[in-house]
């Protein structure tokens, strides 16, 4: 089915328009006890479910104001860097490369497990020595592709992460800069489809030579959804959640598991350290791991849920991660060896890929 051009504006808008405020909001209304609560979290899609479907009740639950700081991983971890000596945020929304980051330069705290009791229900994957934060949702990095352009070209669907190195593709990726979490992951999995991994990654380097000759472009931002709407990508590396957000909204794009693996991404959920609001903040996270709010999470924004217990209907378990088995058949690559080598790949990615 062909997406007509006005709906494809329309859809372009409103991403944009959902996606790309960076400014400090604060959702409810005035609290029965005069406590403000401050989360830092992601933007679109991922902010307004929050908003519309979990703070109001925790906000109700526990007469509290929930303040929402909309920034990416990037953007909240330097504000935690920043805020250090005075911390102003209590909860932070970090991917699981920057948490460990941030965990590393002493910006986090550990949980509570007797405020938040949820933490028994969470799969291992989803936990952090010493309860230093908390998972909060599984997607997987994998292949996205158009497959109504596919089936126009007469195309196979991709199988594997090499195949983005295909010549046919010249001039129609759109792919993710090793600025965020997609790219980093790109770069890591191309290592590993060619014998390599987060310890030996020439290998990913040199295909992602092979690679580049086939990008417009690098995006920085982790949404590409534009790209695909607007014709300037047919493939890229992208992530689990956001694949199926867009196809939700009538798009033909379509997800794989490469046969070398899929990466687990996971959202995770801190108290920082010395926050204002520790107790309340811990009250947060125990309720975002409860089983109603996670799969809330699952319907509005296509997050694996990390409690269990939560079950998910047929048609839904089959866009998410979901369930021991398919939680196991992801690569959790190593952050620790790639945080130590981040800054040197990132120059060299930017002189040997993005320039040549």
């Amino acid at each position: 089915m062909k997406v007509r051009v006005g709906m494809i504006s329309f859809i372009a808008l409103f991403i944009f328009l959902t996606g790309c405020s960076g400014s400090e909001e604060t959702g409810g209304k005035a609290s029965n006890n005069g406590k403000t609560l401050v989360i830092a979290a992601y933007g679109g899609s991922y902010e307004q479910g929050l908003k519309e479907s979990i703070i109001p009740e925790f906000e109700k639950e526990h007469g509290v104001n929930v303040k929402y700081i909309t920034g990416s991983s990037v953007d909240t971890l330097s504000k935690l860097q920043a805020q250090k000596d005075n911390p102003q945020i209590d909860v932070a929304f970090l991917d699981d490369g920057p948490q460990a980051q941030a965990n590393s330069f002493g910006l986090l705290a550990p949980l509570d497990e007797k405020i938040v009791t949820n933490l028994k229900n969470v799969y291992d994957i989803a936990k952090y020595e010493e309860n230093v934060g908390v998972g909060l949702g599984i997607i997987s990095t994998g292949l996205a592709y158009n497959a109504e352009t596919f089936e126009e070209n007469g195309w196979d669907p991709p199988t594997s992460w090499n195949d983005l190195a295909d010549p046919k593709f010249e001039g129609k990726l759109v792919l993710p800069s090793i600025t965020n979490t997609y790219g980093v992951h790109l770069l890591v999995m191309a290592a590993r489809a060619n014998g390599g991994d987060e310890s030996n990654i020439e290998p990913g380097f040199d295909k992602m030579k092979e690679i580049a000759k086939n990008a417009v472009t690098f995006d920085k931002t982790a949404d590409v959804s534009n790209y695909f709407l607007q014709g300037q990508t047919v493939a890229s590396a992208w992530g689990s959640s956001r694949v199926y957000t867009l196809q939700d909204s009538g798009f033909p794009i379509k997800y794989v598991y490469p046969e070398e693996g899929a990466v687990a991404l996971i959202s995770t959920a801190n108290l920082v350290k010395d926050a204002p609001n520790s107790e309340l903040g811990q009250k947060f996270i125990n309720f975002l791991l409860t089983e109603k709010v996670q799969k809330t999470l699952s319907e509005r924004i296509f997050n694996g849920p990390v409690n269990k217990n939560v079950e998910l209907d047929s048609e839904l378990a089959k866009k998410v991660v979901y369930g021991q088995e398919n939680v196991d058949r992801l690569i959790k690559v190593d952050w620790s060896v790639i945080n130590e080598k981040r800054s040197e790949w990132t120059e060299r990615f930017s002189k040997e890929i993005v320039s040549q």
